[in-house]
């Protein structure tokens, strides 16, 4: 495959099922590398592509909105149908919730979609006391001119327990992923989690959910959030030992494996 970025890749796979890897906000397709080459192992083909705004800098992506997010987790499935004969997605966080749109928007183009670790605003044990409050008032607080030059930094632990794992990310810059949280990204994700809530009753697409119960930015409640409402068939599966990013963390190979188990059971394709 032809990619036209330079941090997205493709891995082609044996067993004709192809998935689309979508990664999260100011991240970048190498963070789903680890998980990538699990499921490839599995037979899968990969393909990770980069999402529209990301790659460079926090300017870069305050010129983008959610909509571009989804545009392009839409060509990428485009372009990964030409490659397989069926077509799974996994993302992590707003990389999640763009594949359970984009699977909403084209029905019967995607099998089935995993979510992990859903997050619609940073409420874990271990972001600042400012952050809920100022993502339960976001909705007034987009209009504030100033927000979209504001930028907010990591936590200190960069969703990861694992500490071999958080120094990986620590150099991740150099591979697309951006350090710091531009306000309009922040606003856009929250936009996408209000369209995401007004479709979920409506989704039909068969759901894998992988959530941490030590989750440090999302709690396990929108996690259960999306259990209870999507219209979906759905599994809800929690990890163990890892903070916000799974697909990183000391259970990423559980994550790969759960992921490929429901991809390639026979009740998945039994449920369309």
């Amino acid at each position: 495959m032809q990619i036209a970025d330079p941090f997205g890749y493709f891995m082609e796979g044996t067993n004709g099922k192809g998935v689309l890897l979508v990664h999260g906000l100011t991240g970048a397709p190498t963070e789903m590398r680890l998980v990538a080459r699990q499921l490839n192992r599995r037979g899968y083909t990969v393909y990770a592509p980069l999402l529209a705004g990301h790659g460079g800098d926090v300017y870069r992506l305050r010129g983008t909105r959610w909509q571009d997010w989804l545009g392009s987790v839409e060509q990428a499935v485009e372009q990964l149908t030409a490659y397989t004969n069926e077509i799974f997605a996994a993302g992590i966080c707003v990389g999640g919730k763009l594949a359970l749109l984009a699977a909403h928007e084209q029905p019967g183009m995607l099998k089935a979609v995993a979510i992990y670790s859903p997050c619609f605003l940073y409420d874990g044990w271990n972001v600042p006391f400012y952050y809920p409050l100022l993502s339960r008032n976001i909705t007034w607080l987009a209009h504030v001119p100033f927000l979209d030059r504001l930028n907010f930094n990591e936590t200190s632990a960069l969703g990861v327990k694992d500490q071999r794992m958080r120094r990986m990310m620590e150099n991740m810059s150099k591979e697309g992923v951006i350090e710091k949280f531009p306000g309009k990204g922040l606003v856009e994700m929250y936009r996408l989690g209000r369209a995401l809530k007004r479709e979920l009753p409506h989704m039909m697409t068969p759901t894998l959910i992988l959530h941490s119960r030590e989750d440090d930015l999302s709690s396990p409640a929108h996690a259960r959030y999306i259990s209870d409402h999507i219209g979906a068939p759905n599994e809800l599966r929690w990890i163990n030992d890892s903070y916000h990013m799974i697909h990183l963390d000391r259970q990423h190979r559980q994550v790969a494996n759960l992921t490929a188990d429901y991809f390639g059971v026979s009740h998945v394709s039994d449920r369309l």
